[in-house]
Order: structure tokens, then sequence, then C-alpha cells
């Protein structure tokens, strides 16, 4: 970790979205945050997901950090939140369980109509991301339709982890901003 100067230069430069120094900010950090997420949940693809949910989080909190704490323990007490959200999903998921069948049942029973509405749905979803750009389009599909690891998607396209993990966290950014707009 770099010195304390040097870190706050960096997330200064960081908050005015400069591309650049949001990946070093990541790759200064991604370590500790990926163990500490690991040592919660235990599960690496589960940790991937959650450790780029956290720098998300954290660049777009980077203008309420406060640099009289550490930033480190800023970063994974957000950490902490992000898990707690994970496991309470979970947890809700799992107590639905049985009400999930009921969804199902109700699903198998829709009418040609409902499923046409849902198939559209569906549909507008994959238009908008076919709308990003191509290499947010690629890693798109490449983590969530073929559900390939950040390691895996990072050999295929013939780029660093980091800057997979930079492009995905980007690009989920990206494609719920263009959902929010095409639905709300």
């Amino acid at each position: 970790m770099p010195k304390k100067n040097n870190l706050l230069s960096l997330i200064e430069e960081a908050k005015t979205k400069d591309r650049e120094a949001q990946t070093k900010l990541i790759n200064t950090l991604w370590i500790d945050v990926f163990s500490f997420v690991m040592q919660k949940v235990k599960d690496k693809n589960i940790t991937d997901d959650i450790t780029v949910r956290v720098f998300s989080k954290t660049l777009a909190k980077l203008d309420s950090y406060n640099p009289d704490f550490s930033f480190k323990t800023w970063i994974l007490t957000i950490a902490q939140n992000t898990i707690i959200d994970f496991h309470r999903k979970q947890n809700l998921n799992n107590e639905t369980s049985t009400e999930n069948m009921s969804v199902l049942k109700n699903h198998l029973e829709c009418s040609p109509e409902e499923l046409m509405i849902s198939q559209e749905k569906q549909q507008e979803i994959i238009q908008t991301i076919e709308a990003l750009d191509e290499k947010y389009k690629k890693i798109i599909r490449l983590r969530f339709f073929e559900e390939l690891s950040i390691k895996e998607i990072a050999d295929k396209l013939g780029i660093s982890v980091s800057n997979t993990k930079v492009r995905i966290m980007r690009a989920k950014k990206l494609l719920a901003e263009l959902l929010k707009n095409n639905y709300y």
C-alpha cells in the first residue's frame, strides 16, 4: 500500500473521474478487499462479484471519504456492509423459496400474452446490452451469459485481471443506468 500522502493524492485524482487513477486505486487495494471478503464468504466467484461491487460503491462514494480516517478501514467497512447486504439477499431468497414455487407455478399458468410481455422485457435488456460500447458488451456477455471467471475473461480478452475488474464494474454501472433510464 502506498504511503498516506501518495494514497491521498491518488484518491483526489480518482475523485476527478481520472480512469487511470481509479484503476491504480483499485489495484492498490484489490488484494486487501478480496482477501477480506473471501474470509467471510468462502466462495471465489461470489467474492469476485462482491469485490467488484465494493469498488463500484467506493468510486461512487469517494467524495464522502474523510481523509482524517484510514482509507483501508473505510473501504473495508464498505466491504463489510456489502457482504451483509449479500447475506440479507441470500436469506430473503431462501425464506421465499416456497413462494418461488408458487411464482413458478403462476409463470407456468401464464397466458401467452403475459409470456410475450416477459419475452419483450428480456429482448429490451438484450437490445440495451447490444447498444453498449463493444468492449463493455463483450465483457457483459462473457461474465453474465457465459459465466466466465474474471481470470478466464482476462485471458480470453488478453488484458490484465485488474483491467477486467474495472471493465466489469464500469459495464455493470453503465448497463444499470441505461436500464434505469429505459424503465423509469
